[in-house]
C-alpha cells in the first residue's frame, strides 16, 4: 500500500520501506530533515535512511565492521552524500530495559559519531529490531532479498524513531 499517498513508497507492515527514494523538498520549519538510523554491532552495521519530510524509513546498507577509521569515513561519506541532518543510533536494551555491555558499545560509539560528523545523535531503544527484521524477511522473501537483517533492523527502529516524532509534534 502506497505511504503518504506517494506511488513509490510502500510500507510493507513494519514500516519498511523497498522502494526507489526520490528526493523531496522540505519546506523551511518542516519535517525533520534526513535522518540516518543506525543499528549498531560488532560485526556488522545496518543502516537507514529516512525521506527528508520523517515519513518513511528505508534499509539502505550494512556497513561490515572493520575500524573504527572506516566505520566512520563510511558513515561520513554517506551523510555528506545523503544531506543528512540528524543521527539515530539504536541501543541495545535487555528485555528488562536494562543496560548491557552493548548498550556501553552503543553509546560510545554515538558519542564518536557525533565529534566526527558535527551531526546532532540520539539514542534510541531497539529492543527486539532484529527479531521484527528477521520475522519481515521470513514473510517477505521476495521484497528483503538482497537486504541484510542489520539494515532492515535500522529501518524498524528509524521508522519507530520518525513515528514518535509525529506524535509528539502533531
Amino acid at each position: 500500500m502506497p505511504v503518504s499517498g506517494e506511488p513509490w513508497g510502500y510500507n510493507f507492515g513494519m514500516g519498511v520501506v523497498l522502494a526507489k527514494q526520490t528526493q523531496i523538498e522540505r519546506a523551511p520549519g518542516s519535517g525533520t530533515g534526513v535522518v540516518l538510523g543506525i543499528d549498531y554491532g560488532r560485526k556488522r552495521i545496518g543502516l537507514a535512511i529516512s525521506d527528508a519530510m520523517g515519513f518513511t524509513a528505508r534499509p539502505l546498507e550494512t556497513i561490515e565492521a572493520k575500524s573504527a577509521a572506516e566505520e566512520l569515513a563510511r558513515l561520513e561519506q554517506i551523510a555528506r552524500e545523503r544531506g543528512v541532518a540528524r543521527i539515530v543510533v539504536g541501543l541495545p536494551l535487555r528485555l528488562d530495559g536494562t543496560e548491557g555491555a552493548m548498550a556501553g558499545e552503543a553509546r560510545r560509539f554515538a558519542r564518536r559519531l557525533e565529534r566526527a560528523l558535527h551531526l546532532p545523535v540520539e539514542v534510541v531503544d531497539e529492543r527486539l529490531t532484529s527479531w521484527a527484521a528477521r520475522e519481515w524477511k521470513a514473510a517477505h522473501p521476495e521484497l528483503g532479498r538482497g537486504r541484510g537483517e542489520d539494515e532492515i533492523a535500522a529501518a524498524i527502529l528509524l521508522e519507530d524513531f520518525l513515528a514518535r516524532k509525529r506524535e509528539s509534534s502533531g
